[in-house]
């Protein structure tokens, strides 16, 4: 899947908006984008498959305007790939190496070429080997979600024995929360909320209590529980934000140490990753993924594939 320099355009196909608004309406595909140019720092990504993000359409509304980068802005934060070249200063990967990660390590601070587009690039540091288990399209919908899970429960320097309540637990975010929790962090008691429909596969995932939001008030159960990893805009560790004590609010530092640190557990299978039904989508129906991500009714993660 590895192509040659000499196969490598100048020029690439992306979705891309030129302007901040409502993401739906800005997008359009452009097949005459440069090729994004690679630093001695990072590689070049022939992407195979993408996901999508809810910071990617909360950027495309300018919440990120004073530390973005110009236009056209290509969205996507996570991807899956090859590697088709390398700078001169990469030791960790070679061209044809199979990659995933989150390519921006500052989620404020993004690049103008993401990951909705033929070729990408990222610095090594943020990237890691795809394990060998998953498919491209089981990759890509992991490193923002497992990333900002990881470092979530470890910035509220959670510890073995604890208990842990999870608020959107079938998300992409929640649902990996919840298998690390369990099979990393040692928790002994996880609590997710879900809808009605959902409550099985936080069964599946490892929780407890599955929760049904619709029919029960997390605030009045009888437990009590050591953290609240709130991921759908709340209290405690949250991903939502804004905060107040006591709650604990991070934005997260992509990092492919994280990624590597966790492979032995998704080389097991302790932790999978967790797809939409709909997922994946084609590369041509982008508009429609995102308004679907954005009914905040999608399970686990939105992921595009094929890309061409």
């Amino acid at each position: 899947m590895a192509a040659s320099t000499a196969s490598i355009p100048s020029h690439i196909k992306a979705w891309v908006y030129n302007e901040y608004g409502n993401i739906e309406e800005t997008l359009k595909l452009d097949s005459n984008i440069a090729l994004p140019q690679l630093k001695d720092d990072q590689v070049l990504i022939k992407v195979v498959a993408a996901a999508l993000n809810p910071v990617d359409y909360k950027r495309a509304l300018g919440f990120f305007k004073d530390s973005d980068s110009p236009f056209p802005t290509a969205p996507g934060y996570d991807v899956a790939g090859v590697v088709v070249k390398v700078g001169s200063k990469v030791k960790k990967f070679k061209v044809g190496d199979e990659v995933y990660g989150d390519i921006n390590e500052n989620a404020g601070n993004p690049k103008a070429i993401g990951t909705l587009a033929e070729y990408t690039s990222a610095e090594e540091k943020v990237l890691a080997h795809k394990p060998s288990n998953l498919s491209f399209i089981e990759a890509s919908s992991l490193p923002l979600a497992i990333i900002t899970a990881y470092q979530g429960i470890e910035r509220a320097q959670f510890s073995s024995g604890k208990s842990i309540l999870v608020l959107g637990g079938a998300g992409g975010v929640g649902s990996l929360v919840i298998q690390l929790a369990k099979q990393v962090f040692g928790a002994s008691k996880v609590a997710a909320t879900a809808s009605t429909a959902k409550l099985e596969l936080l069964r599946e995932l490892g929780a407890d209590l599955p929760i049904d939001y619709t029919k029960e008030n997390f605030e009045e159960l009888p437990e009590k529980f050591d953290f609240v990893y709130d991921t759908v805009g709340g209290q405690v560790i949250t991903i939502a934000g804004p905060a107040s004590p006591p709650a604990i609010w991070f934005f997260l530092h992509s990092d492919g140490a994280v990624l590597d640190k966790l492979k032995p557990y998704l080389d097991s299978g302790k932790v999978k990753p967790v797809l939409d039904p709909k997922s994946p989508l084609p590369f041509s129906k982008a508009i429609e993924a995102f308004s679907y991500l954005k009914t905040n009714r999608a399970t686990g993660k939105v992921v595009i594939h094929p890309i061409p």
